[in-house]
């Protein structure tokens, strides 16, 4: 989405998608360390979301509704249900962090924007199983200012709420955040709550779009 430079005094990254690599390739690892076919995988997994009132697959784990070992459980019995496919899932997050990788170009930039006072959060729908996980791969006091998380606020991206909260954490007005997330759904709330927001479609792209916003305005001739 195109925004024109403003003052913006705190930066919000999200955490899978942006500082991990996209979430697609992530469940093709999960499908192969597993070996569980993609596709009725995914079959169980949104009629499990279904049962819960949404199809937004992440909203029973990270609000939370419902336990990941539960969740599992019942994933796995529509797989024998529906496809006859004996899975054993006994942990969504062992399995979903093993060999993730660091997006250590974006983490750069945001250890770049500390430094230059800039405040930096991280704001992230988060299941409470998956904490100690990404704590492992960004530490997260030498990144953030503060952390965010659905599953510890009771509030959920793209809720108004949830931004509303964030802004109010670092100390700022809606118009001086900025949100940096890889789902339109949650760069679209953060608008309508009154932030700026960079959709994360790649590192590079962001990079540049980020730095282009926070440059100086320049000095009037």
């Amino acid at each position: 989405m195109t925004i024109e430079p403003t003052t913006i005094k705190a930066v919000w990254t999200d955490f899978g998608g942006v500082l991990t690599p996209p979430v697609e390739h992530t469940f093709a690892a999960f499908c192969a360390k597993t070996g569980l076919p993609p596709e009725p995988l995914m079959r169980a997994v949104f009629a499990v979301t279904a049962r819960y009132g949404t199809d937004d697959m992440m909203l029973p784990l990270d609000t939370p509704l419902v336990t990941e070992q539960e969740w599992l459980g019942e994933v796995a019995q529509v797989l024998r249900d529906s496809d006859g496919i004996d899975a054993s899932l006994v942990s969504l997050a062992d399995t979903w962090f093993d060999d993730r990788e660091t997006n250590e170009v974006w983490l750069e930039e945001l250890h770049a924007l500390r430094a230059r006072g800039v405040f930096v959060g991280m704001l992230s729908n988060m299941p409470p199983a998956w904490d100690a996980h990404w704590r492992r791969m960004v530490p997260p006091e030498s990144v953030f200012d503060d952390v965010v998380m659905s599953f510890e606020v009771g509030r959920r991206k793209p809720g108004k709420d949830m931004f509303d909260l964030a802004a109010e954490r670092a100390g700022v007005r809606p118009e001086e955040c900025l949100l940096v997330d890889d789902l339109a759904k949650n760069c679209e709330g953060a608008v309508a709550a009154g932030w700026q927001a960079i959709r994360f479609a790649g590192t590079g792209a962001a990079v540049a779009e980020l730095r282009r916003l926070m440059a100086p305005a320049p000095a009037a001739g």
